[in-house]
């Protein structure tokens, strides 16, 4: 007696949905994860087929970090949840004044999720990394019943190494440095926001995801030894960031609302919601804190590359035991900028 051999038609990547066989571990997460994920990332590693990756470890200080991405919708103009993950992985790395080396990514589907939408979110993904010169190298995929997930949920780790002599902390600034973002305020979650709500503007508002690691190698590059620390003003925004750098530096911070960088479309948007910008979340911007005779220096560094060239100095660190964001407004007088007493922008991440 002679057995033919199973026939294996590929997945309908146009018209097919995600089915529980598709995570169960067999013949079919097999295909999926040859036909969807290592086809949109496809690398040595990958090819490889370990549960693990393998690989040399460069000299200096290693970073590390994970997330996860839940973000609703999955689409958004200017990105998607795929890109989003990588970015924002990235992006925490390059706060340490780390190169970003490799990543991982985790993903819970739901049951009946089209496979054209997880091709979509894959191919974006592997986009991104290789656009950041960041490989990702190993990965895990899970699906759940229908019902006990939203589309798509993405978690990502990170490896990266920073100069041993860079030790970025949030714990760092000090009284009279000098606070500086990289560009306009609130333009993600209003991105997000518009197309969850179906909001239409005279003009489309993109989110502003971007990987920042060529940016803060030029920033560490201009002011390695000023730099105090980095953040990406992600949930809660520039408010959030600066309330969180303050209570851990045990400093206040004095800003000009007027020299805050924010579209006038964002800010339109932003009054017709009922938002404030600096409480809306930014996935491709960061903000420095640096000693003051390094800030000049910084700024140039900053608005000489593509991501930095919205760069603005927006206030300084002072002394104040309270720890207050304190806002000199455009109208002359002054506010506390507070931490969000709840959620904004649910999941715009």
């Amino acid at each position: 007696m002679s057995l033919s051999k199973p026939i294996r038609r590929k997945l309908d990547l146009k018209n097919g949905r995600v089915d529980l066989s598709h995570g169960a571990g067999g013949r079919a997460m097999g295909q999926l994860i040859e036909e969807v994920f290592h086809a949109a990332f496809d690398n040595d590693w990958l090819r490889a087929g370990d549960d693990q990756a393998a690989f040399d470890v460069a000299a200096g200080r290693m970073v590390m970090t994970t997330d996860a991405y839940v973000v609703s919708p999955i689409f958004f103009p200017g990105g998607d949840i795929g890109s989003l993950a990588v970015n924002g992985t990235i992006n925490d790395i390059a706060m340490a004044g780390a190169r970003p080396l490799y990543l991982s990514a985790s993903f819970v589907i739901e049951e009946g999720f089209p496979f054209a939408d997880l091709k979509r979110v894959a191919a974006s993904m592997g986009e991104a990394a290789r656009a950041a010169g960041t490989p990702i190298i190993a990965g895990d995929t899970k699906v759940v019943e229908r019902g006990k997930a939203d589309k798509v949920f993405v978690s990502t780790a990170g490896v990266g190494v920073a100069p041993p002599d860079l030790n970025l902390s949030s714990d760092a600034a000090r009284s009279g440095d000098i606070a500086i973002v990289s560009g306009t305020m609130g333009d993600h979650g209003v991105a997000v926001m518009s197309k969850r709500e179906n909001l239409d503007f005279e003009t489309e508002i993109l989110s502003d995801t971007a990987a920042l690691h060529g940016l803060v190698a030029e920033m560490v590059e201009a002011a390695g030894r000023g730099l105090r620390v980095m953040r990406d003003p992600t949930r809660g925004g520039l408010a959030a960031t600066l309330n969180e750098l303050a209570h851990q530096s045990g400093v206040g911070f004095s800003i000009e609302e007027a020299a805050i960088p924010v579209r006038p479309e964002v800010a339109a948007a932003c009054e017709f919601l009922g938002l404030d910008p600096l409480n809306v979340a930014n996935e491709g911007k960061l903000v420095a804190i640096v000693a003051p005779e390094f800030a000049v220096a910084l700024l140039a560094a900053m608005r000489a590359h593509p991501l930095g060239a919205g760069s603005a100095i927006i206030g300084q660190a002072v002394d104040d035991p309270n720890r207050f964001v304190e806002m000199r407004t455009a109208f002359g007088g002054g506010r506390i900028v507070d931490w969000l007493s709840g959620e904004q922008l649910p999941r715009i991440c």
